[in-house]
């Protein structure tokens, strides 16, 4: 452990110590979703790394900023959520990838793990149940080693 110059006897803290990190990207046609679930996610000390509104775009972003876990609306324009889930893992196989939906009832636990998703969360229920759900998905590692981007850098989907 990193010692301070001043008193060497102490060891330097990190001002993230203790946080759960870990880089997320969140996918919603929804601009009000995806800033709901970014700022709720932050709050609760994880890193979104980037925002995409499509399943296209998911793929992009996911392809560059090599996230630790996706967040995915089940129905969106263009390419679906199930559709970008398959493509994502089989492009970054093992990624997490959590569905965050309304239609939960038409997405069968086969048809799910089928394509590579691990979780699925309704938007009804509280956001408390996707912050555990990410918990429980993102190995440690990613967590511990995480680290804050700017705003600037997010990706963010305008």
């Amino acid at each position: 452990m990193a010692q301070s110059a001043e008193r060497p006897d102490l060891p330097l803290l990190s001002a993230t110590a203790g946080v759960h990190r870990g880089r997320i990207l969140i996918v919603d046609d929804g601009d009000a979703v995806r800033d709901i679930i970014r700022i709720f996610l932050e709050k609760e000390g994880f890193q979104v790394c980037g925002e995409a509104a499509d399943g296209v775009e998911a793929i992009e972003k996911a392809k560059s900023l090599k996230p630790d876990l996706v967040v995915l609306d089940l129905a969106m324009p263009g390419m679906n959520g199930v559709e970008a889930a398959s493509v994502l893992t089989g492009v970054m196989p093992g990624i997490p990838i959590v569905v965050l939906t309304m239609y939960e009832e038409f997405l069968g636990s086969s048809l799910a793990s089928a394509n590579g998703i691990k979780a699925v969360v309704s938007k009804t229920d509280a956001l408390s149940k996707l912050v555990a759900c990410v918990k429980s998905l993102l190995p440690s590692s990613a967590i511990a080693q995480s680290t804050q981007v700017p705003n600037t850098a997010r990706g963010r989907a305008e």
